[in-house]
């Protein structure tokens, strides 16, 4: 195993309090990227016993492509996809999938030929908050929908250039009346934050063009900051104004960073396109803010799947032996194990409880123990025909599956 642990002074690694940002919802709702706290929490039984030999279909229905995560809040779910040219936002009844509203806007784009057997888009997750849905589009449109009505409350146009495959995955986070989105393309982005009523800009910083990935709100020693991996680095801008505080170099050769932060800690895990896994601790220090690696994994590379801690455990999916799950200490970065390879080629993974809850690319759901010395899948079950490289969204005893072009809900009983 190649592990680096490198040791920092005590004081420099304690005085870094990173407290991640909890999003005030219900506790059943999924209201953004990677569910109500941003960090993969489902809320959905925690409980192995819960899980039956089969999920029950309750309806299937199509909605156009794209890989948009499906929000849930209270009884109602949300998607964003794509119908021919129109980027479209829908809102089903949960119960019987309904649809309630449908708003879009015309959406015309040319793929990167690297990327057309991903499809058209979108790929970026909405966000709710204050009755308000906001999303972006393939070609960098950005709008504000009146959840209730689907009323287009403002919008933003496009811009040139584009990200270089042609496509926005930076996927916003609404943070004390702003909401804050990476717009622009490769080389020439800011990272904008946009009052929630108006649309109107409030800050912006353009130090560079967009990543792939998602960014996290933490608060570091009192200081209120929002973290991401952009095209070619690592940042973390003040939450208020916009200002960089920080930032280190993270650059893929082929500019597909796509690998939303995770907080753990005192820390912060962030992980590239075949790149070792890295711990960092974001402190500051004679006024200066400083980035110290705690520890470093090149076992564990991740590229598009994003990893989820349980406990003291980090648990994901490299991309080494065609997809190989792992579990590593991630206090130290020590790998605890590793599974057979050929797991998955993409897995969108959330946790609940003590378990981890794997939605793999060909349409399998994997429910896997917390253990901290072997791989231990406890059920699977068949939910897509279609490929999934969506993220599930977990509601309770509800489980909703968005494929190629389809929607389903998924029950536990």
């Amino acid at each position: 195993m190649r592990l680096m642990i490198r040791t920092l002074v005590a004081a420099a690694l304690f005085a870094a309090f990173i407290l991640p940002v909890q999003a005030q919802r219900a506790s059943t709702d999924w209201n953004q990227w990677r569910g109500p706290n941003r960090d993969g929490s489902a809320p959905a039984p925690s409980d192995p016993k819960a899980w039956p030999e089969k999920l029950t279909q309750k309806w299937k229905v199509e909605v156009g492509s794209g890989y948009a995560t499906p929000l849930v809040v209270d009884n109602r779910i949300y998607q964003f996809s794509r119908q021919g040219d129109r980027e479209v936002m829908t809102a089903l009844d949960a119960d019987s999938g309904k649809v309630l509203w449908q708003t879009g806007h015309n959406a015309p784009f040319t793929m990167h030929s690297a990327t057309t057997t991903h499809g058209p888009g979108p790929k970026s997750t909405p966000a709710f908050a204050n009755g308000r849905l906001f999303s972006i589009g393939m070609t960098g449109i950005v709008t504000a929908y009146d959840a209730n009505s689907g009323k287009q409350l403002w919008q933003k146009p496009g811009t040139t250039p584009v990200p270089l495959y042609t496509t926005h995955a930076f996927s916003p986070v609404v943070d004390r009346g702003l909401v804050i989105f990476h717009v622009g393309g490769d080389d020439v982005g800011a990272l904008t934050a946009y009052d929630i009523n108006t649309g109107d800009e409030k800050w912006s910083w353009k130090g560079d063009g967009p990543g792939y990935g998602s960014p996290v709100v933490v608060d570091i020693e009192g200081t209120r900051q929002i973290i991401t991996i952009t095209q070619g680095k690592l940042v973390g801008v003040d939450a208020s104004n916009g200002m960089l505080l920080w930032e280190r170099p993270f650059v893929i050769t082929n500019k597909t960073n796509s690998v939303t932060p995770v907080v753990h800690g005192r820390t912060i895990i962030v992980s590239g396109n075949g790149e070792p896994t890295r711990a960092l601790a974001i402190a500051k220090r004679a006024n200066q803010w400083v980035t110290d690696i705690v520890w470093e994994n090149a076992d564990i590379p991740l590229r598009m799947s994003d990893a989820v801690v349980v406990g003291d455990v980090l648990f994901g999916l490299a991309n080494r032996n065609s997809g190989q799950y792992f579990a590593v200490d991630a206090a130290t970065g020590k790998t605890l194990w590793t599974s057979d390879g050929r797991q998955a080629a993409h897995a969108a993974i959330a946790r609940s409880g003590d378990l981890f809850l794997s939605l793999e690319d060909d349409g399998e759901l994997v429910v896997v123990r917390n253990s901290k010395t072997a791989f231990e899948p406890l059920r699977r079950y068949k939910v897509a025909d279609a490929a999934t490289w969506t993220q599930a969204a977990y509601s309770g005893n509800r489980v909703l599956v968005k494929d190629v072009s389809t929607l389903a809900l998924w029950t536990l009983n």
